[in-house]
């Protein structure tokens, strides 16, 4: 099965297409100021309405999940994510998907999640159509891939493994002149166990929601 990865061109965060055949499956949204540059780039990539056949989620904070509802409801695709943050797309509230007693020693992470653009607004919150767990394979919906739950940026992220060995990892690592682990953790030990995760997995390329793709084997 081939199928072509199309990275978004947008500031700040990273979303992706991935087509298969004549199908398109996007990874994130982007903010929802970013909602004109993101049609743009799908509809660059050939992705219209009708054609697009899921939006995966990595996590629920803002910057991955503002334009969901919308592509949604114009494009006809289903929206699914992992069940752990569900309730922070419902209510539009980042701080639901972490546990704050692990964060007691990262007074940035409490910060940086009470700014306003942390929220998702009223009119850009929704419910998901499916739940993905750990280890669900894609196939069921023509995409050559399984979910792989990886805990630490956030309760709930979750990666998208694609047969050939590329992950689209969400915030759990950063691209980068040196790729890194990302500083706003939930769980340090989560993340530590999902880096060690991907390495047995032997990843080939990593697609982070920030920064550039870069080799797993680069990671130090």
């Amino acid at each position: 099965m081939t199928q072509e990865i199309i990275p978004l061109k947008l500031p700040i965060v990273n979303c992706y297409l991935i087509k298969n055949e004549d199908n398109y499956f996007l990874i994130d949204t982007g903010f929802g100021l970013q909602r004109r540059t993101v049609k743009k780039e799908m509809n660059k990539a050939g992705c219209r309405p009708g054609n697009l056949t899921l939006i995966i989620i990595t996590h629920g904070d803002s910057d991955h999940t503002g334009n969901a509802a919308y592509i949604r409801e114009k494009y006809g695709a289903r929206i699914a994510m992992h069940p752990g943050e569900v309730a922070t797309v419902e209510k539009g509230d980042m701080r639901l998907n972490r546990d704050f007693r692990k964060n007691r020693n990262n007074p940035i992470t409490g910060m940086i999640l009470k700014m306003p653009v942390a929220r998702l607004s009223k009119a850009n919150r929704f419910k998901p159509d499916i739940y993905l767990e750990d280890g669900r394979d894609m196939s069921e919906y023509g995409l050559d891939a399984r979910v792989i739950h990886i805990p630490g940026h956030s309760m709930g992220s979750m990666g998208v493994l694609t047969g050939e060995g590329d992950i689209f990892c969400g915030d759990l690592l950063l691209g980068g002149k040196k790729p890194k682990k990302n500083s706003l953790v939930d769980s340090a030990a989560d993340m530590e166990a999902s880096i060690e995760r991907l390495r047995e997995l032997e990843v080939k390329m990593v697609y982070p929601g920030h920064g550039k793709p870069f080799k797993m084997a680069d990671l130090v």
